[in-house]
């Protein structure tokens, strides 16, 4: 008679069949992102014509704007190389900037500065960037492609978790604005050397951190966020203006 305290084998990598521990370590891996074409297929396939990829760059940073971009792509010659800004070298960006802004039906770029950003937070301050650049998309899209977050706009869209990983359109926009928001931050970085902008980009970086305690923050540090907050004075709002005096548009 079986022992019923006797706890039952499980099969080991070594005892399993090869299906079962081949399928152990297929599920054991997280599954690649790709970035392809296959979003705006499925868009045209329901017919789009002018599909837009939306995303921004900045959200985490301390200092700075954040920045938004939109870029129809012309579906029969999608740039080399697309992918998530992230997952590219400086070098790698900066030669597929050109090239998307050369080949695309329509690319556009938004900023909302670090003011803003305090008054409304980051979440709707990075919609209200990305909002601004579909608006500024001439010919203007019939279907958006958005990283992660929707957007109040009339039209079909999808919401992709991990879209500039995914989507070729989505990694262009991703690309553009990283770009454009890099170069904004090499030029501050002229004006305020001791934050070491050019290098960290206004992310809470070690030396940027270090700076803030020695020097304080600038005008254009983002005053909600916790380490710049901390660096202010007693009595002194994190607030850009009063709340009723000019706050709202």
């Amino acid at each position: 008679m079986r022992n019923a305290n006797a706890k039952a084998a499980l099969p080991s990598a070594e005892t399993a069949p090869p299906q079962a521990a081949r399928r152990r370590r297929d599920d054991d891996q997280a599954p690649e992102l790709v970035c392809s074409s296959r979003f705006e297929r499925r868009a045209r396939q329901q017919g789009a014509r002018r599909v837009a990829g939306v995303d921004e760059v900045g959200r985490g940073a301390l200092f700075g704007p954040v920045v938004a971009a939109a870029v129809i792509l012309d579906p029969l010659h999608f740039p080399r190389g697309l992918n998530d800004s992230k997952r590219l070298t400086r070098e790698e960006r900066e030669a597929l900037a050109p090239r998307i802004r050369r080949q695309a039906i329509a690319w556009a770029l938004a900023a909302v500065d670090a003011g803003r950003i305090d008054y409304v937070n980051i979440y709707q301050a990075s919609r209200l960037a990305m909002q601004a650049a579909v608006e500024a998309l001439a010919p203007p899209p019939d279907w958006l492609l958005v990283d992660a977050v929707p957007l109040d706009w009339p039209g079909p869209q999808q919401a992709i978790v991990h879209g500039d990983a995914l989507s070729f359109s989505i990694a262009a926009a991703s690309i553009l604005a990283k770009v454009h928001r890099d170069e904004l931050l090499r030029k501050w970085d002229a004006i305020f050397p001791a934050y070491r902008l050019g290098s960290n980009k206004g992310y809470s970086t070690p030396d940027h951190l270090a700076a803030l305690n020695a020097f304080g923050c600038t005008p254009l540090h983002r005053r909600s966020y916790l380490p710049v907050a901390m660096q202010l004075s007693p009595g002194e709002t994190w607030l850009p203006f009063p709340p009723g005096n000019g706050g709202e548009d």
